[in-house]
This record gives C-alpha cells, structure tokens and sequence, in this order.
C-alpha cells in the first residue's frame, strides 16, 4: 500500500491514501525509506511518527506501509547487544556505514549469519503448547537461552533439529491439533506495545536485593515491583541506576538509556564489560542488553526504547528468568510524549503533557510483575522496572514524577542538599518510603535475622528524632540538649556516615551484602543502647563519643565480604569498653 505526504511538522509526517492503514503499523517514509509509526487515523489521512531525521521531506513524497506492528526480533543474540530505540543493532550499523548513523539504514536486529549450538528438550512425539521449552542455546556463559514454542502453537513434535542453526533455520516442525505442519524458529517477532501472554500474576513476596543499604534496609523494592528514583540535576539518579543494574539479584538486565547524555551512556558501555558479575565472575555485560537512546537522536524514538526494552524484558522473564530493567529516565520518554502530543494539535494538559501521560505511564509499569509463564511446567518469571524521573529543577510536584507515584510503589528521592554534602546515595531517608516493607517483613527476619525488622524500626526512630532535635539545635544550639538527646544525635550521625553513606566507587563499600548489613546496624545500635546504659551508670557522655571503638565501627563499611567475623571482634571490643566505663560509673554490665 502506498500513501502521499502532504504535511511536514518535524517528526511527524501526514500522509494521504491510508484509507487501509491501522493504528501502530509501521510504515516506510519517502524513497529513503525512513522507519516511522502511525500514531492517529483520520480517514485516509494517517498521522506518522518518524524515528529519523525528516529534514529534507516534502510534501507529494512517498509513504510504503508494511501492513505490521512496531515489533522486536526475540531470539539468540540479544545479549551482550546495543541497540537503539527501534532496536537496531548500533555496533552493527557502525561497521556498515561508519560513526554517525545515516538515515534510512536497514541492518536486521539480531546476526542472521552466525550459528548457535541447538540442544533438543523434546523430542517427537511429545505434546507441546505455547510456552513449552522445546531446546536451549548456550548464548553466554552466564545465560542459557531457551528456545519456546510460539504463540498459537500447541501439538505433536514432529522432528527437531540437533546442533548448529541460524535462527531463521527451522529447528523444530510441530503437527498441530488441526494436522498443519509448523516449523519453529529460534527467531520471534513481536509487537512492543502489547504485552507478551502469561499464565497467572504473583503477588510480591521477597525482596530484590541491590547491595545498597539504604534500599535493602529501608527502602527494598520486592521482586517483580515497581520503583522509581526521582532526583533533581546532579544529585545521582543514574549512578544508583548503574549500582542496581551491576548489583540487583536478576539473572538479566535490561538497560534503557532514554534521551540521557551521550558521556552517561559511554560510562555504562565502558564499565559494564570491565565489571566482573559477583556470582559467576563473567563479565556484567555478558547477562545484560543495552537500549542507548541519547538526547542527540530523534525525539520520537524515545517513545519507542521504552517499549522496546519492556518487550526484551518480558521475553526473559518468559524463559523463567528474573529480569532487572532500568528506564534512565521516563522523563525524556514523557517529553517525547510531549513533543509529538503538541505536533497532533491536542490539548495540552498540565505543564504541556498530553491528557494520557498517567496511563502512559501505567502501561509501561504494570508489564512488570512476578509470574507464572506460559508453558506446562509452570516455571516463574519476574521483571521489576525501576524507572528515574528527572523533575525540572528537583521539583517533586510536577506531571511525570505525581504520575509515576500513582503507579510505583517504591519512592527512593533523592535529595539535592544530601548530594551537596556528598551524601551518597542521596536517598532521603525521611521522604523516600517502600510500600512493600509489610510484605517483606517475614521474608527479612527468616533470612536475614529475626531482629531484623525490629532493628529497622529502631534505626527509623532515630533518624526522626535526629530531624526534630535539628530545629531545636538550629535555635538554641547543642548544649541546651540533654545528655540523652545528645546521644540520639551522635548515634544517628553513626548511622547516616557509618551505613548509609556507601562509596559506588570503592571496590568493598560499592556492594554490602545482607548478613554484613545486619551486623553493622546491630552494631551501631548496640552502641546507642550501651550508651543510653552507660549515661544512667554516670558515665560522662564525652567518655562515650571518644571510646577508641568508635572509630573501627566507622570503619566497618570496609571490611570485606570474607572477613565479617572481625564485625563481631568490634563487637567484643565495644562491650567490653562501655563495660569498663560503667563499672567507673558504678554500674557492671552484664
């Protein structure tokens, strides 16, 4: 089918002649073959969202449809990969035509030429449905990537393939319940803006553990949830995305660089090969797939890496994987949304966004999820989405981060003052909350510890006496406090430089593992309640803050995974201290 364009507004094309067009087919654009998207109908009039460059176009240019959604080609090959926001093949497109990508290039998404080991799970005669392993291909050395029957397919095998295939080369012919003969590929086609089928939805039940102490303590975002990490300029977002993304228990991750600076994308591709995964020892890269959609391409293909990542994601939770994706950041995204909504002429809502940001926005975070895939074995996936949202100038209450809090249930904000003062994370531990703590509460203290949760609560506590004790600090200065006070100060100094503070940069603090984060707590808080004994004993609160202690427990962030028992020496050393110094008091400590 061939339509005509007659208008030319930046990314957005308007062609005639598409009377037997529909909604989110793709369409090739002019002689050079632009990639674009139908985004509204209006008769034979198709508005077209063009993910190049469109200088150049004129009206009476031609418009080619190919009758097909916007979809992903799913198979082996994927990871280790670096696509843009339509997914092609950025490495590949390198080799083709050089540094800059040239307009209307064509260059399939996964290596048509190269072969994989095939290794059969079935064999003939074994009834299989939609879902079903039918053989595995050893893509990495970290990931196994298995081969499942198609959507719309469930019969006999009738013969299968053993060892090395491309993956268009049929490696399984099913007969159908209807008598067809149907061969399987290792190749999948499919549309990104439906989300791909599954058996049953899970409700969220253990955490999704990142290394990071203030997230696994008390702000842990659960397996198959949702969390968003909104921060003004500067204050970290994407380096606690790239913490996640090296760090998160997920066998896969998938990172979406959305509209974000050329240099922060080029930190990810040069960091990730050199960083070892802490499980295997392999490369990082060798368990994750890139989407790089910088600030200096077109705006529209924002909208589409979006999508395009989520779909890549939902493929690996399908294989029964648990699948970590970073949107950096769904800000960009809604200003590509912004952008073209202004391009179609309609209303605008709040701030210029489109009426439909929110659902938008859902759509997108309620594909994450903990599931029963599709299959008879019944294996279980997860995907959990952690989006950044960058506010104009840290301004919480603007559209896109209100819309996103709607939705997500974790809220880690980052705080301006706290990165400021080199605080980082600058998670702000007062306003940032994890709406799956109650779920996880049984999960930490089987774990972990059964103190865990009280330990927790504890901590909180002193955290938000420290916040209140400020203003009165603020007015009046420290020594109108009283000693007890005082101590609630200095404890929660303990804990905002001694545990949450951690270096992403310092090769033992970047990752603290859950026993290393429940003996650290306990040991400050063993502190606080030594000293809160030793002030009652009469014990001078200067003898408490310089015990020489203090300062190995300040240190206690450094010592490595393998050596956690001398945590428990600092332990030892502190009683035994606070000890003497209440037995100076009056009072032996038993």
């Amino acid at each position: 089918m061939q339509g005509r364009i007659i208008k030319v507004s930046g990314p957005l094309v308007v062609a005639e002649g598409m009377a037997d067009a529909k909604m989110f087919d793709v369409v090739r654009v002019s002689d050079r073959r632009l990639i674009g998207e139908i985004i509204e109908l209006r008769g034979d009039r198709a508005s077209i969202q063009v993910y190049e460059e469109t200088s150049g176009l004129g009206p009476g240019e031609p418009v080619y449809s190919t009758d097909e959604p916007l979809s992903v080609e799913l198979g082996p090959g994927l990871i280790e990969s670096i696509f843009d926001g339509i997914q092609r093949p950025l490495t590949l497109i390198r080799e083709k035509v050089g540094d800059r990508i040239v307009r209307g290039v064509e260059v399939p998404a996964l290596d048509r030429e190269r072969k994989w080991d095939f290794v059969p799970r079935v064999k003939p005669g074994d009834r299989v449905e939609t879902g079903d392993i039918i053989g595995v291909v050893q893509e990495t050395p970290i990931v196994e990537h298995r081969i499942m029957v198609p959507v719309g397919i469930q019969g006999v095998v009738d013969w299968i393939h053993q060892g090395q295939a491309t993956i268009v080369e049929p490696v399984a012919r099913v007969k159908t319940d209807d008598g067809k003969l149907v061969d399987i590929t290792m190749m999948q086609r499919t549309p990104v803006r439906i989300g791909r089928k599954y058996k049953e939805k899970l409700p969220p039940a253990f955490p999704m553990l990142t290394g990071q102490r203030v997230i696994d303590t008390f702000f842990p975002v659960a397996k198959g949830g949702v969390a968003a990490v909104p921060g003004p300029f500067g204050s970290g977002k994407t380096v606690v995305q790239h913490q996640l993304a090296k760090w998160a228990d997920a066998d896969i991750i998938v990172y979406v660089g959305c509209g974000e600076r050329g240099n922060e994308m080029t930190d990810v591709l040069m960091e990730f090969p050199q960083l070892k995964d802490p499980e295997t020892g392999e490369p990082l890269m060798k368990r994750t797939v890139l989407i790089a959609n910088t600030s200096d391409m077109p705006v529209a293909a924002r909208e589409a890496s979006i999508y395009t990542g989520i779909t890549i994601a939902e493929y690996f939770r399908d294989m029964g994987y648990s699948v970590a994706i970073m949107a950096d950041s769904t800000s960009r995204w809604a200003e590509a949304l912004r952008e073209m909504s202004g391009r179609l002429e309609e209303m605008p809502g709040e701030e210029g966004y489109p009426a439909y940001l929110s659902s938008r926005l859902a759509e997108f975070y309620e594909r994450a999820g903990r599931v029963i895939c599709l299959g008879q074995d019944g294996r279980e996936g997860a995907i959990t989405a952690i989006g950044a949202v960058s506010p104009p100038g840290g301004d919480f209450s603007e559209p896109v981060t209100q819309a996103t809090l709607r939705i997500v249930k974790v809220f880690w904000g980052l705080d301006s003052q706290l990165a400021y003062r080199r605080h980082f994370p600058a998670i702000n531990w007062l306003t940032s909350y994890s709406l799956y703590l109650d779920r996880l509460d049984d999960w930490y203290n089987e774990h972990a510890s059964e103190e865990w949760v009280k330990l927790r609560q504890e901590a909180m506590a002193i955290l938000q006496q420290e916040s209140q004790l400020e203003e009165i600090v603020r007015l009046v200065g420290v020594d109108a406090l009283s000693v007890r006070d005082r101590l609630i100060l200095e404890t929660a100094r303990s804990i905002r430089e001694d545990y949450l503070h951690q270096n992403a940069f310092h090769d033992v603090d970047t990752y603290t593992s859950l026993e290393k984060q429940y003996r650290m707590l306990k040991l400050i808080l063993e502190f606080h309640r030594l000293g809160l004994q030793a002030l009652e004993s009469g014990a001078e609160f200067s003898q408490i803050t310089t015990l020489a202690v203090r300062e190995r427990i300040g240190r206690a962030k450094y010592i490595p995974e393998d050596q956690l028992d001398q945590l428990d020496d600092i332990m030892k050393e502190l009683r035994e201290q606070m000890s003497s110094l209440m037995s100076e008091g009056g009072l032996v400590y038993a």
